[in-house]
């Protein structure tokens, strides 16, 4: 394997100054402090200038007049991780616009991707429901179809819907046909959020992120807002939940991540490196941490742990990411010591919060898109060939 670095030319490293400094004005302290406070993994400030300019057109769009070569979006990806750029209301906004180009009609695309690409729409995802598992197929939401055919009656609500409040619109998968099978039953809708009808709940989860619930009652949705075919959602859906699930292609030329959910990772392998640095420091006393044997195997294997998760591909390093984050953070916590607890912006902070973030971040990354639990089911049943889980009791044998 070639682990040789890209060489920069004097253009690209242009580039990739310009970016770091902009990134530095505008992704301060304050949005950090409050991202981690709110847990909206969202900053509309950082997102707008992102918009203004010019670099949400570049990523998403296209047909842009001045997009981004294979190594600008190399460094683009690389300096948002480093900055800290909130992050999850933009990866959504970017899975469902390549839906909305390749399944939208003009005018429903003239309406949406233009503030897509200046940052003044965001869109979120409407599949998890409060009963349904990580199984979107099995979706209840209801769409009933008008008299006169222009426009459709949305009933049901979304678990899960996490930056609704911050969205103008919901890539919603509904049943359009419940006496269908499951996966010729769906068609999918981009509803504005705005329409009435619609209701949304903030929910806090255990690591203290922003999620949503929301309901959908007598939603009258013209049908230019309609995906795809009736009662054909699921080819609408199945590629921006290939790409959540971390089902993607390798690129040839190395210039993008193995798998998904190595943004997030990156908060993992910041406080990695900052415990390790601490550890490096003398106390008063002239006392290392590093200088416990205990101490140096931890920090050894959680470094170990991280650089062999970075580099699993696909599927399978959406499974090591999240579960190392999960191993690694306890380990890195008590390396650090009590002041670890301390989150970011706190005087006495151990890390300036790394290692809290990181914590509390670790069991949620275990279930975006898809608990580890079924991406673990996946990678038995569709690359080892063991056939489906079967959760039925044993059978008892007669005598």
């Amino acid at each position: 394997m070639d682990f040789s670095w890209v060489e920069l030319s004097d253009e690209e490293q242009k580039f990739q100054t310009e970016l770091r400094g902009f990134l530095r004005e505008i992704v301060t302290d304050e949005v950090i402090r409050r991202d981690r406070e709110t847990g909206d993994n969202f900053d509309e400030g950082v997102h707008l200038a992102l918009g203004a300019a010019g670099y949400l057109d570049r990523d998403w769009n296209p047909d842009s007049a001045n997009p981004f070569t294979r190594v600008q979006r190399r460094i683009w990806e690389l300096e948002k991780r480093r900055a800290h750029v909130p992050w999850v209301t933009s990866g959504t906004t970017a899975m469902i616009s390549k839906s909305v180009q390749k399944f939208g009609s003009p005018e429903l695309k003239d309406e949406v991707l233009p503030g897509v690409y200046s940052g003044h729409v965001r869109m979120c995802l409407g599949y998890t429901e409060p009963e349904g598992g990580s199984d979107v197929a099995t979706c209840k939401t209801r769409a009933v179809r008008d008299a006169d055919g222009s426009s459709w009656i949305i009933n049901g609500s979304k678990m899960f819907t996490t930056g609704a409040h911050n969205c103008q619109y919901v890539f919603l998968i509904t049943n359009t046909d419940p006496a269908a099978p499951k996966h010729s039953s769906l068609t999918m809708f981009l509803v504005p959020l705005d329409t009435p009808g619609i209701e949304i709940q903030g929910v806090r989860t255990v690591d203290g992120d922003r999620t949503n619930i929301v309901y959908y009652s007598d939603v009258r949705v013209d049908d230019r807002y309609r995906l795809g075919g009736v009662n054909e959602g699921w080819k609408v859906v199945r590629e921006p939940l290939d790409a959540e699930h971390g089902a993607v292609a390798a690129a040839d030329d190395g210039l993008q991540d193995v798998a998904i959910m190595t943004h997030q990772a990156n908060f993992m392998a910041t406080a990695v490196d900052t415990a390790a640095a601490k550890a490096m420091l003398p106390d008063p006393n002239g006392r290392r941490l590093i200088d416990d044997g205990s101490v140096a195997y931890r920090l050894g294997r959680s470094v170990a742990r991280v650089e062999a998760s970075l580099s699993a591909p696909s599927i399978f390093g959406r499974v090591a990411l999240a579960q190392t984050m999960r191993d690694v953070a306890p380990d890195v916590m008590d390396i650090m010591g009590a002041a670890s607890v301390l989150p970011v912006g706190t005087e006495g902070a151990a890390d300036d919060g790394a290692s809290e973030y990181i914590y509390r971040f670790a069991p949620l990354v275990g279930i975006y898109g898809g608990t580890l639990e079924v991406f673990r089911n996946m990678i038995a049943q569709y690359v080892l060939g063991l056939g489906k889980p079967n959760y039925l009791p044993p059978v008892k044998k007669v005598s």
